[in-house]
């Protein structure tokens, strides 16, 4: 009972301590509140010790008690007592860690910085600033409007070590928190991390392995969670109801997207307000179709080539969700796309392995073949069609660029790339027999059809 209560007791102590930072971020001052708290922080092994240099915006120590003068200026003169306090705090809620074993903060210094200081953008600068003369003890500095600025210290067995970081800061901002973390590497460039909200740990400079393992998850995790995508492989494999028959569909799929899955991640995409939604709109498209199809007449034996066209913009939507993953990807890119790819792949052999022998069950003792098609492409379809309209009405509203400019010369090198593995893929499947991959005739049967089994491999 006396755990129990004490545990109760800490959790209202959190849930307090939270509450009065979310006020405080809402508190009207004589200042624009931001709509987002940023945090920064530098890492950088050097010899025999780590530095991690970090500035907090003051509203994130509202929980410790800041000396105050008058109508909530702090009181600069008296700071000492606070600020190793907060030194405390942030060692506690932002951990380093060397291999497997977090740091220990040795030693450390801080100071309060005005709310104009622009000291961060540069180690060097950050690290000399606090290390320089405090600020004047007589400045009028809000108790929520400055930085706290601390230079923390750790000792580590060697600077070539792995290092990770995991920011524990304010868990109840959510989203709402940004932490921008520079690792400075052993060449001396910097290698940016966004963070948003509690993302876990960080690997500064991950091995390839590393970032292999994260990818594969971060590739999992989309398809999974990418509802659209997942409507386009059910429209996708209705018709089916073997595996055997859909190998050389997802295989043109996978091809597809991770061409243009690639060529993305290399800058090879276009760049302007109106890509994102036009590809957005041409998924939901896409659907409608493979939709479409099934309830008129699927060309099985062809469908592999359309699939191969809306492959094309599949990968497209996939690296947007990609675009702030690729962080994390250190100096493995090629590593990371494969195995985000591989990821992505897991995930439709997942689907395909819940959906095929639901379909072959549902189409056995629940619902005649052609009524389930029906029903199942007609929902589908019914709701991309909603989603093509609202994504399509996106469209009106962002300025277009000049037709040259969308199409670079090394993008039309790409299409033409593309569109030669596209031939190369027909004239395989022309001159190759696929017959046992394949259904054993062009269509599937219209609702209404009297030869509602012909078509179909059981």
């Amino acid at each position: 009972m006396t755990g129990r209560r004490t545990r109760r007791g800490g959790d209202h102590v959190a849930v307090i301590a939270v509450t009065f930072v979310l006020l405080a971020v809402a508190t009207p001052t004589g200042h624009d509140v931001p709509n987002e708290v940023l945090v920064q922080a530098f890492v950088k092994p050097d010899g025999n010790q780590v530095n991690m240099v970090v500035r907090l915006p003051l509203i994130l120590l509202a929980n410790v008690d800041l000396p105050k003068r008058g109508p909530g200026y702090l009181a600069l003169r008296h700071m000492e007592p606070a600020l190793q306090a907060a030194v405390q705090a942030t060692g506690a809620q932002i951990a380093l860690y060397e291999g497997e074993d977090r740091l220990r903060l040795a030693s450390s210094g801080a100071r309060i910085s005005l709310p104009s200081s622009k000291t961060f953008a540069i180690y060097e600068e950050a690290v000399a600033d606090i290390a320089g003369p405090m600020v004047n003890p007589t400045a009028n500095i809000f108790w929520n409007q400055g930085f706290f600025d601390a230079h923390l210290r750790y000792p580590i067995n060697s600077d070539q070590s792995e290092f990770a970081i995991n920011v524990g800061l304010a868990p109840g901002l959510g989203d709402s928190l940004r932490t921008s973390v520079r690792f400075v590497t052993q060449d001396g460039s910097t290698r940016p991390y966004e963070l948003v909200g509690q993302v876990g740990l960080i690997h500064l400079d991950p091995r390839w392995h590393q970032a292999a393992w994260t990818f594969v998850g971060s590739g999992l995790t989309h398809i999974l969670n990418g509802i659209d995508h997942l409507l386009f492989l059910v429209c996708l494999i209705v018709p089916f109801r073997r595996f055997r028959g859909l190998l050389l569909v997802v295989t043109s799929f996978t091809i597809a997207h991770s061409i243009t899955l690639i060529a993305a991640a290399y800058g090879l995409a276009p760049t302007g307000e109106w890509f994102p939604p036009l590809v957005e709109a041409l998924i939901a498209a896409s659907i409608v179709y493979m939709a479409l199809e099934n309830v008129v007449a699927a060309n099985l034996k062809r469908r592999w080539v359309i699939t191969f066209a809306f492959g094309l913009v599949h990968g497209f939507g996939f690296a947007f969700a990609l675009q702030e993953t690729l962080q994390f990807a250190g100096s493995h890119l090629v590593v990371s796309l494969l195995a985000f790819n591989v990821g992505v792949e897991l995930g439709q052999i997942l689907v395909l392995a819940l959906c095929v022998p639901a379909l072959v069950i549902l189409f056995r003792y629940a619902v005649a073949e052609y009524v389930g098609t029906l029903i199942i492409s007609v929902l589908v379809g019914h709701t991309a069609w909603h989603w093509m309209i609202d994504r399509g009405a996106a469209l009106s509203i962002v300025e277009w660029p000049n037709p040259v400019s969308i199409f670079p010369p090394i993008l039309i090198s790409g299409l033409i790339l593309t569109a030669l593995i596209g031939g190369l893929l027909w004239y395989v499947t022309r001159h190759f027999s696929f017959s046992r991959l394949l259904p054993s005739t062009d269509t599937v049967p219209v609702a209404g059809s009297s030869h509602v089994n012909r078509g179909v491999n059981r």
